[in-house]
């Protein structure tokens, strides 16, 4: 387990049950760890699992292939998007 010393500046206060906090209390002994180091590494840990689950698109592999054969070689536009174009050239001029 490494140790990453950074400069800490704000406070995060919480109320906790404490049959909660002795879980956690003993989580933290068990990995060698400080409640507040434990506490701040499931919390980003939460935090990073959150915002990937967002942010990553993730495809099956037969959609992985349609994706990119859709990009190799897109399909004509439709008049559709080609009125959305002139209406989006009238709204937004550079």
């Amino acid at each position: 387990m490494s140790e990453h010393h950074t400069n800490r500046t704000a406070r995060l206060e919480v109320r906790i049950a404490p049959e909660a906090l002795a879980v956690v209390r003993r989580a933290a002994e068990i990995q060698g760890r400080s409640l507040s180091d434990f506490v701040v590494a499931a919390a980003q840990e939460a935090a990073h699992k959150t915002v990937s689950e967002v942010e990553i698109i993730r495809l099956s592999r037969a959609a992985q292939e349609q994706f990119a054969k859709l990009l190799a070689k897109p399909p004509a536009p439709t008049q559709a998007l080609k009125k959305a174009f002139a209406r989006h050239r009238t709204l937004i001029r550079k």
